[in-house]
């Protein structure tokens, strides 16, 4: 099963399955715009858009998501909140977007969706501008972490929604641009993380 064929099947049950479960961390993670407010904030893995209400008003919002049915609640979720948002279909792998075209980039619950998280972050980094930050919310394992259940179902879930063995610091030490700035346990006893990196200045 896709990604696109399974995430069209949850759409329709999706915010009731995980909105519950990761408001308050969402809130947590977006309020951080308050600090650095951008100009321009990518929210790659859009999904049905439940980050949108909880966007600060002020920076130019981009969205995007590979699946339509998606991206067709996030856009009905937006005009709700009276949110001005740009909405694309697209893959976070090959972002269509230039280099250095966002202050912020948002990525909340799709580096252990994906199958390739190395590409999506690289991409993040792609689009980022120098100085900018990435704002991270997911499911990782630390490194050496044994974890033997997440490891074992990981393989069968990854084909129907998310993985469970992505460990994050592996990711990370493939886009050299990025520095972790903080890490802090978000939710389910620090096994969802809650992530902001760094692009180098340069």
């Amino acid at each position: 099963m896709t990604l696109r064929y399974g995430y069209t099947l949850f759409a329709p049950i999706y915010d009731a399955l995980v909105a519950p479960f990761t408001d308050a961390a969402r809130r947590r993670s977006l309020a951080l715009l308050n600090e650095e407010p951008p100009l321009d904030a990518l929210l790659v893995g859009i999904g049905s858009g439940l980050d949108i209400p909880l966007l600060p008003p002020g920076p130019h919002y981009t969205g995007i998501d590979l699946t339509l049915a998606m991206l067709t609640r996030a856009r009905r979720r937006a005009a709700a909140a009276g949110m001005a948002i740009h909405l694309d279909q697209g893959d976070a792998r090959c972002l269509p977007y230039d280099d250095r075209a966002f202050d912020t980039v948002v990525l909340h619950l799709i580096l252990a969706v994906t199958p390739h998280p190395r590409q999506v972050l690289a991409e993040a980094a792609r689009v980022l501008r120098p100085g900018g930050r990435v704002l991270i919310l997911d499911k990782f394992l630390r490194p050496g972490q044994r974890a033997p259940l997440r490891r074992w179902i990981s393989p069968l879930l990854g084909m129907l929604a998310t993985r469970t063995d992505v460990e994050f610091e592996a990711v990370l030490a493939q886009t050299p641009t990025l520095e972790m700035i903080l890490d802090q346990p978000a939710m389910a006893g620090g096994w969802f993380r809650q992530i902001v990196l760094r692009k180098a200045a340069s």
